[in-house]
């Protein structure tokens, strides 16, 4: 598959008024993420993180700065345009699941593809095919409740993809899993956002997740401090951490 720039942000900043002054959350961050690469973005709590997430998911609107998804600027959009984005090009999922409690696993996954107005047959037949490689083919007709909390988070990686997004996100997917369910969890997720050609960002504070991916990218101070990529220099920053 073809690699090109699936996001790009320009010298992003947030600045917040606090009792002391101005504070910028995200201060003058520039990155790029291609199709197919999957990008861990880690740092201490009340690195910028997490507000560098939600700007990326148009949640949020940065102070100043450009944000690029498929080469289309996002920042002066009008608020339907950026809701459209949102459900068209972007995928989430959240350490929380945000799962509709009375909607089965099938369900809650057609649940983007009918926001979308997408929901037919071909839809209808992926989503199915999507929770089976997943490993949740005889939970598909399961609610939330009866399901683990790592099988929920398979419907959540399932939710994020099946409407083709341009760019998924994932904030602390793993937080609330054992280990062995973590690494389980996010290395489906790496594998599907390589063979699918997505771009992935996942925010983890457990940096042994970060053997999945392709790059880490480390913030500190709402600055973008430290970039590792290949395998042998993500473990060696991975091994470093542990002592």
């Amino acid at each position: 598959m073809t690699s090109t720039i699936a996001l790009e942000t320009r010298n992003i900043i947030k600045t917040y008024q606090s009792d002391s002054g101005l504070i910028n959350a995200v201060d003058d961050v520039s990155i790029q993420v291609r199709s197919g690469e999957f990008v861990a973005l880690v740092g201490p709590s009340g690195s910028g993180k997490t507000t560098m997430l939600s700007i990326l998911a148009a949640l949020l609107k940065q102070t100043s700065g450009q944000i690029l998804l498929d080469g289309v600027e996002l920042s002066d959009m009008p608020e339907s345009e950026r809701v459209k984005i949102r459900r068209e090009k972007i995928g989430f999922t959240f350490q929380s699941n945000n799962m509709v409690p009375f909607l089965s696993a099938l369900e809650n996954v057609e649940l983007m593809l009918r926001l979308n107005n997408r929901l037919d047959k071909v839809g209808k037949l992926r989503a199915q095919e999507l929770l089976a490689r997943l490993g949740l083919a005889e939970r598909m007709h399961n609610l939330p409740g009866q399901m683990s909390g790592g099988q929920q988070q398979r419907v959540a990686i399932a939710r994020a993809l099946i409407h083709n997004p341009s760019l998924v996100l994932a904030d602390e997917p793993t937080a609330s899993l054992d280990t062995e369910r973590a690494f389980q969890v996010v290395e489906t997720f790496a594998n599907l956002i390589h063979e699918q050609n997505r771009a992935g960002i996942i925010v983890t504070h457990d940096l042994r997740m970060c053997e999945y991916v392709d790059r880490v990218l480390q913030m500190q101070d709402g600055k973008l401090v430290k970039e590792y990529t290949g395998k042998s220099e993500i473990l060696e920053f991975i091994n470093g951490t542990r002592h």
